[in-house]
């Protein structure tokens, strides 16, 4: 009897509440399989950014406007314009036809003509058709390796899909440097010197901006 009072005397106590350890094996964890993605994102609209801070690293020719003419079938036309948005109705019916650079954008009606305009990440392209005869005439405008980069570091004409991917990447690339400082101070015998360089970091950020931005 003595022996089993004595045994369970000496049985650990297990505690209950917050685990320190198993939180930061999570975050290690975490951060190991969030950085697979974000490292590779972050490096691209990293690079992007360098570059669009100097457009003159990558001025060349500007391609040249291309023209291009297609013919609508008048049945096509009269299915467009009964639709709410017939600019709208008639690109996409160019669209099928003429394969222009980017996406519908904008369009207007005119003296028996549909005036449509395309916008990409890939170029622009402008269109008149004649809506009596159907005839389409396309000038399209290829987008020059600046306007690309642009488009792609900014989310500018890339549709909803790229978009999502930026916003996604910034979510992961947020909860990374999140993870990132939990694992920073963590460290109990760098915490003076993690918060040293926490404040240093913020006061140059805030001190350029006053200092130095117009």
């Amino acid at each position: 009897m003595k022996d089993d009072v004595a045994k369970a005397a000496k049985k650990p106590k297990i505690r209950k509440g917050f685990d320190k350890g198993a939180f930061y094996r999570t975050s290690r964890m975490l951060h190991a399989y969030i950085s697979a993605f974000a490292f590779l994102a972050l490096m691209f609209f990293s690079f992007t950014g360098i570059l669009l801070n100097h457009p003159e690293w990558l001025q060349g020719k500007k391609p040249a406007e291309q023209s291009v003419t297609g013919q609508i079938p008048s049945a096509a036309i009269a299915g467009a314009m009964k639709a709410e948005d017939q600019p709208k109705a008639l690109a996409a019916e160019v669209a099928r036809r003429i394969k222009p650079r980017g996406a519908y954008s904008s369009g207007e009606m005119l003296d028996g003509e549909a005036m449509l305009r395309f916008e990409g990440a890939t170029g622009a392209t402008d269109v008149i058709l004649d809506l009596e005869t159907g005839k389409a005439e396309a000038t399209i405008q290829p987008a020059t390796a600046t306007s690309i980069i642009n488009d792609l570091h900014k989310g500018k004409n890339t549709g909803l899909v790229w978009r999502l991917l930026i916003d996604v990447t910034a979510i992961l690339v947020l909860a990374l440097s999140v993870i990132g400082y939990v694992l920073f101070f963590s460290l109990r015998f760098r915490l003076k010197t993690s918060l040293i360089l926490t404040a240093v970091s913020l006061a140059v950020f805030v001190g350029i901006y006053l200092a130095f931005v117009p």
